[in-house]
């Protein structure tokens, strides 16, 4: 992977990245790519690939200022993982230790999705693309709850 090629990616700090790879693996079929594995054995740096995004992951290193979302207490960051099949994806997540905090439901913006936790305390919004919405159509559907530009 290059900056070039992909200019922003997110990196996730967790207590417990070796488990963290499997779990990404098992629940969206992540690949791992490399990882660095410190002495102390921690992984200071892995690079996974993710529906063709890549992910960097990382031990927690109190040390260095750098922990997860479980010890900082929760995490104001989002994930957004768009899947060919939400549910399928959505499924597999909780059947490899994820907690489900809304179900996978169809949107008024044209995805269906839902929202989860992994057990590393990272939020994900799992979601499909199901169906082409206007700008109009989308005003229509969400009403005076939003103004929508």
């Amino acid at each position: 992977m290059t900056a070039e090629a992909n200019p922003l990616v997110c990196y996730l700090c967790v207590d417990g990245a070796d488990a963290a790879i499997d779990f990404y693996r098992r629940a969206f079929g992540a690949v791992e790519d490399q990882r660095w594995t410190g002495e102390d054995g921690r992984i200071g740096h892995a690079e996974l690939t993710v529906e063709g995004a890549p992910v960097y992951l990382a031990d927690e290193h109190p040390e260095l200022g750098l922990r997860g979302p479980l010890a900082a207490g929760d995490t104001p960051v989002s994930l957004m993982l768009t899947v060919a099949d939400a549910d399928a994806v959505f499924e597999a997540a909780l059947a490899a230790g994820a907690t489900a905090e809304s179900p996978v439901e169809d949107q008024p913006y044209g995805m269906r999705m839902g929202w989860l936790r992994d057990p590393f305390g990272h939020r994900w919004g799992i979601g499909s693309y199901v169906a082409e919405v206007s700008a109009e159509e989308l005003r229509e559907r969400v009403g005076d709850s939003y103004t929508i530009t």
